[in-house]
């Protein structure tokens, strides 16, 4: 499974951004797909993920703010984020998960910072 993230940049507190990730290869039974975040000096942490049941989970500090959404048909996920804070700096990493061996695939980091 190959993952391509893109849509990350340098923004001002409360401007938007959207992050789009696209999988190919072999997605089979690919339960779940999502975004992850590592700030500089802290440990990746979950952002927000999707299940192929559209079960949406979203990390608290991001609730109300980030929206993720699935297109099944092109094997996307995207994450809209809005209200961005400076606390949202960190590098972005979309993430797919397979049940069946319950591996992990990551994407390449996209840079999201927020500045003013």
């Amino acid at each position: 499974v190959q993952l391509q993230a893109s849509g990350g940049g340098l923004v001002q507190p409360g401007a938007s951004l959207r992050l789009s990730c696209a999988a190919s290869g072999n997605i089979f039974s690919i339960n779940r797909m999502g975004w992850y975040r590592q700030a500089p000096g802290k440990q990746r942490e979950l952002v927000a993920t999707i299940t192929s049941t559209s079960s949406i989970n979203y990390a608290d500090a991001v609730k109300g703010r980030f929206t993720i959404s699935r297109d099944y048909a092109k094997n996307t996920v995207d994450l809209q984020m809005n209200s961005l804070l400076p606390e949202d700096t960190a590098v972005y990493y979309c993430n797919a998960y397979r049940t069946i061996g319950r591996t992990d695939y990551w994407g390449a980091g996209t840079q999201v910072t927020v500045s003013s």
